[in-house]
């Protein structure tokens, strides 16, 4: 019996907890997202509304297009490809949301490998 009690509010705790996810919050503003590759951190700004983004990554600035899915999750296309590689559309999933901050999956459509980041809300 006390087996069962122990399971029964171990299901109990377990299932109270949900992950926090205020997508509609960074749905526009300005970003911050910074990205590590060997010794050397990169950060891009990002800017975004509704059906735009523009990120501002060291001396060049990207254009893309958003279409929502959900609060949680878009698509991004380049406006202005500069290869075939850029032409490829991106989905973004947000997974978490803390305060000023988002965790967010991202890959290739139709893709299947995906990779993990955090961005910081900078300004509204």
């Amino acid at each position: 019996m006390q087996i069962i009690s122990s399971l029964l509010l171990l299901l109990l705790l377990t299932s109270c907890y949900e992950v926090e996810r205020n997508c509609a919050d960074f749905r526009i503003g300005t970003f911050k997202f910074e990205a590590v590759s060997g010794t050397e951190v990169y950060t891009t700004r990002i800017e975004r509304n509704d059906s735009i983004e523009i990120e501002y990554y060291k001396e060049s600035i990207d254009t893309a297009s958003i279409r929502w899915i959900n609060d949680c999750e878009y698509v991004l296309r380049k406006l202005n490809p500069k290869s075939m590689a850029e032409e490829k559309a991106i989905h973004i999933k947000i997974l978490t949301t803390k305060g000023n901050a988002y965790t967010f999956e991202f890959n290739e459509v139709g893709k299947s490998s995906k990779s993990r980041a955090s961005a910081v809300k900078t300004s509204n």
